[in-house]
């Protein structure tokens, strides 16, 4: 599996890791919605599972990723300004370029 991670999105990821509430997680990204070949995405803390697969980004930051969900497989984590700000998850390599 394969996941990116933006600078924009890796700094916030950070502080959010360096919370004493987060020590001992990763950053986990689900599917929360699927439909076709779109997904809907979501990010959460949590603890690796036994269908986890421990994705390792050039950030430094370790993702966790469902082995048997697809369409997390490519997917790349950003974090925008503008027009509101948070983070945003696609999916460029399954043709998924945003939510609609």
């Amino acid at each position: 599996m394969n996941c990116k991670i933006t600078r924009n999105a890796a700094k916030k990821i950070k502080q959010i890791l360096a919370e004493d509430d987060a020590q001992g997680k990763m950053l986990r990204v689900m599917v929360t919605h699927a439909h076709g070949d779109h997904a809907h995405y979501g990010l959460d803390l949590d603890t690796a599972k036994e269908n986890d697969e421990i994705v390792h980004t050039d950030k430094e930051i370790d993702v966790l990723l469902q082995k048997d969900q697809e369409l997390l497989d490519g997917i790349k984590i950003d974090y925008l300004y503008i027009p509101n700000e948070g983070f945003v998850v696609t999916n460029p390599s399954k043709g998924n370029h945003g939510d609609h």
